[in-house]
Formats: structure tokens, C-alpha cells, sequence
């Protein structure tokens, strides 16, 4: 098809065209920062509908040794923009002698995502890493959505561990006290939300 949103706009959105697929996702990731880093915590589950497809999902995607990306909307999409972002900061780091930013990192995933817009991708992921400005957090979607924050939760069960984070959180947590905190809210989460669960790995 040469142009696919024509196409899809002639199949799928007239009078009379088939109902549109209702893709059911679920999941919990979150991420924060904190003064010595930044805790990546998520769920394994993989769902389709009621259906659990896996409890063993790695939903934490390493971009390269210093980016990490977390995995919410449609596991193919979040897996393969990820990685093509990770070969794209590799790109730029031989040609420019010098690691990519995580703003930079950021920016280049939701100029992807943004050209896609209204194509079927579903993608909600923070991209999150440490530079020379230090440790930063960025949620993008594949509405073109691009936030930056020291704390975000994303999926089906992220209002049940925003309810623990916006309680415990603060900036001068230990190492440990931040795993905790991570640990704690998606074990809550996973509680609530029938769409996550598995292990939960920090």
C-alpha cells in the first residue's frame, strides 16, 4: 500500500466499515528519580484481553549501557522502536565521539513516534538514563506525547502505584529505601490490577 493512511481511512472509517480492533493491554511499569540514581521497577505479565500470554515478559529494555527503556502499550512496538533508537544512539556515538543525551535520546524516540501518529502504534515508554546533567526520566507515547519528570508510572495499574509513590516518595531516599519503594508499588499495583503481575523486577 503506498499510502497507508489514506488506506486505512478509506477501510476503516467510512459508514458501514467493520468494527475496529480493540486491542486489551495491560501492565505496570514505573520509574523515578532519586539522589543516588534512578529506580526502573515493572511487572512481567503479558496479557491479551483476559488471556494471560506470559508472566515472564522482560518489559525493562536496554537501549545501551546507559539507557533504559520500560515497555507499556503493544510489546512488538515498544521492542523494535526501542531497539531501532538503541542503533540509532550507537549511530550517533561513532559519528560524534560522544554518547547521545538522554534528552537528545528522548527526543529522537518521540520524533519516531510522532511521525507514526495514527498509524496503530501503541507505545507508552520512559526513556531514562544518566548523562553529564545527571540522571533524567522522559515518558513518550505514540500520541507524540513527550514529558520530562522526576516521576512517572505507566500502564493499566499506574494509578494504583501512583497511590503508593505519591505517599512515599521523596528525593533523599537510600539505595535501598528506593528499591523498596519500587518494589512496593507495583507489588500493589499487581494486587489491583488483574492485567499485571508476574515477578516484579527492579
Amino acid at each position: 500500500v503506498s499510502q497507508p493512511g489514506k488506506f486505512l481511512k478509506s477501510e476503516f472509517q467510512v459508514e458501514g466499515a467493520a468494527p475496529a480492533i480493540k486491542l486489551l493491554k495491560g501492565t505496570t511499569t514505573l520509574a523515578f528519580t532519586y539522589k543516588g540514581g534512578i529506580v526502573v521497577a515493572v511487572d512481567s505479565r503479558a496479557t491479551q484481553g483476559p488471556y494471560i500470554a506470559s508472566q515472564s515478559v522482560q518489559k525493562v529494555i536496554e537501549i545501551n549501557p546507559y539507557l533504559l527503556g520500560t515497555m507499556a502499550g503493544g510489546a512488538a512496538d515498544c521492542q523494535f522502536w526501542e531497539r531501532e533508537l538503541g542503533r540509532r544512539t550507537r549511530v550517533y556515538e561513532l559519528e560524534n565521539k560522544k554518547r547521545m543525551t538522554v534528552a537528545a535520546a528522548s527526543k529522537v524516540f518521540n520524533n519516531i513516534l510522532y511521525y507514526y501518529r495514527g498509524y496503530g502504534l501503541s507505545v507508552g515508554s520512559m526513556v531514562s538514563g544518566w548523562d553529564e546533567r545527571g540522571p533524567s526520566i522522559y515518558y513518550c507515547d505514540s500520541d507524540g506525547t513527550r514529558l520530562k519528570g522526576n516521576l512517572f508510572s505507566v500502564g493499566s495499574g499506574s494509578t494504583y502505584a501512583y497511590g503508593i509513590l505519591d505517599n512515599e516518595y521523596r528525593q533523599d531516599l537510600t539505595f535501598t529505601e528506593a528499591c523498596e519503594l519500587g518494589r512496593r508499588a507495583i507489588y500493589h499495583a499487581t494486587h489491583r490490577d488483574a492485567y499485571s503481575g508476574g515477578t516484579i523486577n527492579v
